[in-house]
């Protein structure tokens, strides 16, 4: 049977195919050297390697549970304490997802996820605007997880709201082990963030916005 023009083009089936929404972005300042290397579309392959372990592994459950190839090389001035390249890779990974993200055509755009972790359950919503606005409710009993600050959690998300452009809220529901409460919250934000990047077959490539730019 063939397909009309006016069919095939409201089939998702035969769209063309997007481009590869990949970036590779690197900052250099007087502090640190960040080089942030990431592809929307992979499969959750990751190498983090920042000198600071903790955020290491909060970079692996952002790629893991987003699905999102993450490379991240980082170098800093540690000796001071981790302030600044935890904000610079922040700051760089937000910078390279606005890239890959382009005019953000066709994408879900909105994403959401309660993530439980033990005794810990964290709900994050995002949403892919163009206005930037974090409103964090985390409340992390202790100072330390071994060696990282847990006030850098929400540095390192205002840092990553600022410039990918999203707007973001966290919302800590039940939980009083620092580590479960940090890393439930970096699960939920992969899973949102997996959820608003999506390719939306509905949209045909459209902006998802009613006024037609985000």
């Amino acid at each position: 049977m063939q397909i009309s023009d006016r069919q095939a083009s409201h089939s998702p089936n035969l769209q063309q195919p997007f481009p590869a929404r990949t970036a590779s972005l690197r900052r250099s300042t007087s502090e640190t050297d960040v080089h942030v290397t990431i592809n929307l579309d992979g499969t959750g392959n990751c190498t983090a390697s920042t000198g600071i372990p903790f955020l290491d592994h909060m970079l692996n459950q952002i790629s893991s549970h987003g699905l999102i190839d993450l490379e991240v090389q980082a170098t800093g001035d540690l000796e001071i304490d981790d302030h600044h390249t935890n904000e610079d890779v922040g700051i760089t990974l937000g910078q390279a997802l606005g890239k890959a993200l382009g005019s953000r055509q066709g994408i879900v755009r909105f994403g959401h996820f309660i993530a439980p972790l033990d005794e810990a359950l964290i709900q994050v919503a995002l949403d892919f605007s163009g206005r930037p606005h974090l409103s964090y409710g985390l409340q992390i009993p202790t100072q330390r997880v071994g060696t990282y600050d847990t006030q850098l959690v929400r540095e390192f998300f205002v840092a990553l709201v600022n410039h990918s452009q999203m707007t973001l809220h966290i919302r800590q529901l039940d939980g009083i082990n620092s580590h479960h409460i940090i890393e439930a919250t970096f699960k939920a934000f992969a899973r949102s963030l997996r959820m608003a990047v999506e390719i939306d077959p509905r949209r045909h490539g459209a902006i998802p916005s009613s006024k037609g730019v985000l």
